[in-house]
């Protein structure tokens, strides 16, 4: 390893920064979401005809809709200022080319996303808001595996013999954690923007029934009983427009479709199946590491925030889908997904320190049995 890939302190903080920044992201990004109030702000790159950072306080402070979505775009663009910074610092202190690699990869996802949120703005499109937002999780593994390259730990790790084996063992299981953790963020983006996170909004039934009927005459009775249930919601907050409608749900004008109540039940057990696999995780963790060993109390730690993020969901439902409570999970659905890629990382990285370790063991070997033969043949002769 050269000098130059020493002393990464603080380009190692300063990668955790960028990452911290992008869950704040997401958070706004789901908060907008979850409002609905997505195209608040008609324009792009300007906000209401003024640059982006001149806007006039009295324009977007306090105003429902316009300070989520403008807010979303200044904490946008301060973490592409912070990738940009990343990226810089890492082509002129780390002399690894994966490592740049990752920084330059990091940077064209940063702009790719903010490309597409202007596009989702003029264009008018949901489904760029979807891809908008699958990114921006891809974005947030990205910038974890530089704060985790960067790191001391990175250098300095080393696998004791006993735990060769259950590194690689675990990294398949942690790859479909992964994949279903992921499938899940996108199935509840999917929802939000969709409008039909509340397509369901009952728990642990489903209007009434393990498994809900879509067929047309019960999707109607579905939207009856919505209209009825939003109606009176709204009744109790006094939310009524100037002619005495409620405001939130005839502004949504989104009624339930059958794919709607569909998805959301595959986002139900979905959940079970993450947490499921989760648990099986943490057991063969426990069993091929101990259960004192650093990488079994992270899958602890993983756990403890899959079971936090299914009660995050039951509150969403339960909560009449409030706009703070989603956002929340959606907060939590990106940091097990950080996590869960962070510990795919340590496991490969790991798993390659010990087959280093395992080959330069079977050279010493190899070293040690040709030296012996030489010997050997040299008492012979004489």
């Amino acid at each position: 390893m050269s000098a130059r890939s020493q002393n990464t302190h603080w380009l190692h903080r300063f990668a955790i920064v960028t990452a911290l920044a992008t869950l704040v992201l997401i958070g706004f990004g789901g908060l907008v979401t979850s409002k609905g109030v997505g195209m608040a702000v008609p324009d792009w790159p300007n906000t209401f005809g003024y640059n982006m950072f001149l806007v006039p306080f009295d324009e977007w402070l306090g105003k429902f809709g316009v300070f989520e979505e403008h807010s979303h775009r200044l904490v946008a663009s301060f973490v592409g200022l912070l990738t940009i910074v990343l990226a810089a610092w890492i082509w002129v202190k780390d002399s690894r080319k994966w490592v740049r690699l990752l920084g330059i990869g990091a940077l064209v996802l940063v702009v790719t996303q903010g490309v597409l949120g202007g596009l989702r703005v003029t264009e008018i499109n949901q489904n760029l808001g979807l891809i908008h937002g699958a990114v921006a999780q891809l974005f947030l593994i990205l910038v974890c595996a530089i704060a985790l390259a960067t790191s001391s730990w990175w250098h300095r790790v080393a696998v004791g013999e006993s735990d060769r084996a259950g590194y690689a063992a675990l990294k398949g299981a942690l790859v479909a954690v992964i994949c279903l953790v992921f499938i899940q963020l996108l199935l509840g983006a999917t929802m939000r923007h969709q409008h039909a996170g509340l397509a369901i909004w009952d728990f642990p039934l489903a209007h009434g029934q393990v498994w809900p009927a879509t067929d047309e005459a019960s999707i109607a009775q579905y939207n009856e009983n919505r209209y009825e249930l939003q109606k009176s919601l709204l009744a109790q907050n006094q939310l009524y427009d100037a002619q005495g409608n409620p405001q939130a749900f005839l502004a949504s004008g989104h009624d339930i479709l059958s794919w709607h109540v569909w998805l959301q039940m595959l986002h139900r057990l979905g959940a079970v199946a993450t947490l499921a696999l989760v648990m099986a995780l943490v057991v063969k963790a426990r069993r091929r590491l101990g259960q004192a060993h650093g990488f079994t109390k992270a899958g602890y730690t993983l756990l403890a925030m899959i079971v936090a993020q299914a009660g995050m969901g039951i509150w969403t439902i339960l909560s009449n889908k409030a706009a703070d409570v989603a956002t929340g999970h959606v907060v939590l659905g990106a940091a097990c997904l950080a996590l869960s890629s962070l510990l795919l990382l340590a496991a490969k990285r790991c798993a390659f320190v010990a087959e280093a370790a395992n080959a330069a063991e079977r050279l010493a070997k190899h070293s040690d049995d040709a030296a012996v033969d030489t010997s050997q043949t040299a008492a012979v002769a004489v």
